[in-house]
C-alpha cells in the first residue's frame, strides 16, 4: 500500500516584500539583499525588494562611492575607476527582482500590497546612519503589509537606546530577529521582548559562485583605512607565503595590486578564490566564513559591534586582532584552516535561522 506524504508548501500567491538598503554601493549591502530575496524565492515565496527611491539618498550614495576613503581624498586618477565600479553596481541591482519604484518619503505610493514585509538585513534601524538614519519607513511606517517582521536587522554602530516614538514602532512587528547582540539588547529594552539572533542572509543562503583564478595565489584585502600594525603584519605574512596582496573595491597602497572596478558578482568570485582574507569590514568576515577561508579582522570603531558579535556568535572571536596581537599570530589566523567548530556553529545557526523564517512567513 502506498502512502501519500503531505508537504506544507508556501502559497505561491503569498506576496513577500523585502525592505533593506539594496541600492548602496557596497558589496555587503548588495549581497545581503540578493541572498535574502533569492533565498525566500527558493523556499517558494513570491518575494521582491521594495524599490524605494530618493534623489537626496542617491546623491549622498554616489558622492560616497567616488570618495569612499574620506577624510582621505580620492586621487583624481581613481575617480574613473570608482565610477566604473559604481556602474557595475547599477547593472547588478537592475537584475534584482523589485517592486515598482516609489518615493522613500511617501510609501503610500507603493503600488502593491504584501502579505508580509520583511525588514532587514543591514543597518536598517541605525538612527545615526548618514542618509537613511531616522527614516520611519525602515521601522515599518506607512507600509501596506498584512504583517511586519524583521530578519537580521541591525542598529550598526548605534548603542543608545530608543526613544518612545521608535520603540512604539518596533512594537508593531509581529516577529523580530536581529544579527548582533548589541541590536538584541536595544530591541529587548525597547519592546520588553527578546528578539531571536539569526545569521546574516549571506550565511543563511550562500550564493552559488565560481571562484575565479587571478594568476598566482592571492590574499584578499577588503576594507580601507587599516591601521599600520595590521598592514605590516599582513604584508609580512603574504611575503613569507608567496601570496599576492590584492585590494578589492578600495585603494590600499600597501597591497600589491588594486582592483577598484570590481562589481558585486566579481567580488563574490574573488573572495571565493582567495587563500585568505584580511579585512576590517563585517561582510569581509561574512564572506571569509561563508567560503571557509582563514581570515584576520582589524575592526574599526564604526564596525566594532557588528564584527565582535558576528565572530562571537559563530565561535570565531580569535580572528579579531588589535595592536596588541603578536605578528606571529597572523601566521595561524591567515595560514591555518578555520576551526571545524566554527562550521558546526554556522550549520546550527543556519537551521535555526531558516526555521525562524519559515515560522514567521506562515
Amino acid at each position: 500500500m502506498s502512502v501519500a506524504l503531505s508537504i506544507n508548501m508556501p502559497d505561491p500567491h503569498f506576496k513577500v516584500g523585502v525592505l533593506t538598503f539594496h541600492r548602496c554601493i557596497n558589496y555587503g549591502s548588495y549581497w545581503q539583499a540578493r541572498c535574502l530575496v533569492d533565498g525566500l524565492r527558493g523556499l517558494g515565496y513570491e518575494a521582491e525588494l521594495l524599490e524605494h527611491v530618493s534623489d537626496r539618498v542617491n546623491r549622498a550614495e554616489w558622492r560616497c562611492a567616488l570618495q569612499p576613503l574620506l577624510p582621505q581624498r580620492t586621487p583624481q586618477s581613481d575617480y574613473p575607476l570608482y565610477d566604473r565600479k559604481t556602474r557595475r553596481f547599477f547593472e547588478a541591482v537592475a537584475d534584482l527582482p523589485t517592486s515598482a519604484p516609489f518615493p522613500l518619503d511617501d510609501p503610500s505610493r507603493l503600488a502593491a500590497d504584501y502579505d508580509v514585509v520583511v525588514i532587514g538585513s543591514d543597518e536598517v534601524w541605525n538612527l545615526n546612519h548618514p542618509w537613511y538614519g531616522g527614516h520611519p519607513l525602515f521601522y515599518g511606517e506607512g507600509l501596506r503589509a498584512g504583517r511586519l517582521v524583521a530578519y537580521a536587522a541591525s542598529f550598526g554602530s548605534q548603542t543608545q537606546g530608543l526613544e518612545p516614538y521608535w520603540a512604539e514602532r518596533l512594537g508593531n512587528f509581529a516577529q523580530i530577529s536581529i544579527r548582533d547582540r548589541n541590536s538584541q539588547q536595544i530591541v529587548a529594552r525597547a519592546t520588553h521582548r527578546m528578539p531571536e539572533l539569526v545569521l546574516d542572509p549571506c550565511l543563511l543562503f550562500p550564493p552559488d559562485v565560481t571562484a575565479e583564478g587571478l594568476g598566482r595565489p592571492y590574499l584578499a584585502v577588503y576594507g580601507h583605512s587599516f591601521p599600520d600594525w595590521f598592514a605590516e603584519a599582513v604584508r609580512s605574512f603574504a611575503w613569507e607565503r608567496g601570496l599576492e596582496l590584492i585590494s578589492i573595491g578600495y585603494r590600499n597602497d600597501w597591497a600589491d595590486r588594486q582592483w577598484l572596478t570590481a562589481g558585486p558578482l566579481e567580488f563574490a568570485s574573488f573572495m571565493a578564490g582567495a587563500e585568505a582574507v584580511a579585512t576590517n569590514f563585517f561582510h569581509g568576515c561574512v564572506f571569509a566564513l561563508m567560503n571557509n577561508k582563514p581570515f584576520a579582522c582589524a575592526p574599526s570603531d564604526y564596525r566594532f559591534n557588528k564584527v565582535r558579535d558576528l565572530t562571537a556568535m559563530v565561535g570565531a572571536s580569535a580572528h579579531l586582532t588589535s595592536s596588541e596581537t603578536p605578528p606571529s599570530r597572523f601566521g595561524r589566523l591567515l595560514g591555518e584552516p578555520l576551526d571545524s567548530a566554527i562550521g558546526r556553529s554556522i550549520a546550527a545557526l543556519r537551521r535555526h535561522s531558516r526555521r525562524y523564517l519559515e515560522r514567521v512567513l506562515q
